[in-house]
């Protein structure tokens, strides 16, 4: 008889696949993921690939090589989580029972969401760069501008990978440059926030790099509707701008599946203790990465420091023991800036960005909030730490899951 104790994960993105990896090392669980997709896509991808800086071929993997021995693939839909049976049942009728369940189903476009978004010249004038298609249909796009007036617009937040928009825009302007077009080439950069970055320090110290670059911004613009025919889009407030390529964040969401149940939000996100990541309503359940409601970003470092946390939550749950493990909001992100420099920032709930090292005070060799080649580098690598180090789910060195203050110039 199996006396095991079952754990299953919906979702094979980064967060699943790290998680399943890292519970497969443990002898008395046995873990079952649950996704349909054939292909796990390195994201962080997506944004680079429009700018020929990625192969196809580089940025994703089959989903089945990903995983350890140990773990279950069973490539299916979900079609339902029924909290109260500790059930899951699947798109051919099969349930599932579980000990935990676990939420790792991500953040997905709408852009049904905002009014007229989604019309006849969705992938012709207007694209996105959060799929596979997209960032297919914005390639051909870029390759074939030659001037006028391109536009990156957040349609509202939270979005997954709350840098990546302002990182294209910087990389549109390396872009053109390079194709000697630039001048021809109206850049503007709209978000329903008050400055450029997410975080008003940020923003503050770095808002100089959109000037330096005649990048414009446009800030508390928050999109009412979209006129594809005329190429415009309205604010609430009364204000408009045209374009004539535009480069959309839709309004990110759950999955459907979380749409409807009783324990996400109004978007469709996991509501979970900020700290613990177990759910507000069943302790049974647990959520990671971009599939919760915490208060940080929606990005793929988050998953890695949160994973250390779920792990050891979920097991001393399984076992009647207190939840000791912590989350404290920790993410860093590498910020392309164009020109083959980088910045990078590290904060976590309660910390705005600070100047700085990282990862070593005084040595670095990285820079915090500060464009650098090594920064640059250090983002061109990581592809490499993620199909390696961290999907596997092992330790990057010098790279602590909780925010250290290390080499920070704390003011």
């Amino acid at each position: 008889m199996n006396d095991k104790k079952h754990i299953v994960i919906i979702g094979a993105g980064t967060a699943g696949v790290m998680l399943a990896n890292k519970f497969a090392k443990t002898s008395d669980v046995m873990v079952t993921v649950v996704d349909p997709a054939e292909f796990h896509y390195y994201q962080p991808g997506f944004l680079l690939y429009p700018f020929n800086r990625h192969s196809f071929d580089e940025i994703h993997k089959r989903t089945s090589t990903l995983l350890h021995e140990h773990v279950y693939l069973l490539q299916q839909h979900v079609t339902d989580i029924a909290p109260s049976k500790k059930t899951i049942v699947t798109e051919d009728g099969t349930e599932i029972s579980y000990d935990v369940l676990i939420i790792a189903t991500g953040t997905q476009i709408d852009p049904l969401l905002t009014d007229g978004l989604m019309n006849e010249q969705w992938h012709i004038s207007i694209f996105d760069f959060y799929t596979p298609d997209g960032a297919e249909a914005v390639r051909g796009a870029l390759q074939a501008f030659e001037g006028g007036r391109l536009v990156v617009q957040i349609t509202e937040m939270p979005i997954k990978c709350p840098v990546a928009p302002l990182e294209f825009v910087f990389l549109a302007d390396d872009y053109f440059k390079k194709k000697g077009v630039r001048e021809q080439v109206e850049l503007l950069f709209v978000t329903p926030l008050s400055g450029a970055f997410t975080k008003p320090v940020a923003s503050e110290k770095l808002g100089h790099l959109l000037t330096e670059k005649n990048i414009q911004v446009v800030t508390d613009f928050y999109t009412e509707k979209v006129d594809g025919p005329n190429k415009t889009v309205y604010c609430y407030d009364g204000r408009s701008f045209d374009y004539d390529m535009l480069v959309t964040i839709p309004t990110n969401v759950g999955t459907k599946l979380l749409q409807k149940q009783d324990f996400t939000d109004d978007l469709g996100f996991v509501e979970v203790d900020p700290h613990t990541l177990q759910s507000s309503k069943y302790p049974d359940i647990f959520a990671i990465g971009d599939s919760t409601n915490v208060a940080t970003s929606k990005a793929g470092s988050v998953a890695h420091f949160e994973a250390h946390v779920v792990q050891e939550n979920v097991l001393a749950y399984l076992y009647n023991q207190p939840l000791t493990g912590f989350f404290d909001g920790h993410s860093n992100c590498f910020v392309e800036t164009g020109g083959g420099k980088s910045l990078l920032l590290d904060f976590n709930y309660d910390t705005q960005p600070y100047e700085g090292t990282f990862p070593f005070a005084g040595i670095g060799p990285m820079k915090l909030l500060r464009p650098s080649r090594i920064n640059h580098l250090g983002k061109l690598a990581f592809r490499y730490i993620y199909w390696y180090l961290l999907l596997p789910g092992r330790p990057i060195p010098f790279i602590p899951n909780k925010m250290s203050l290390k080499g920070k110039k704390v003011v």
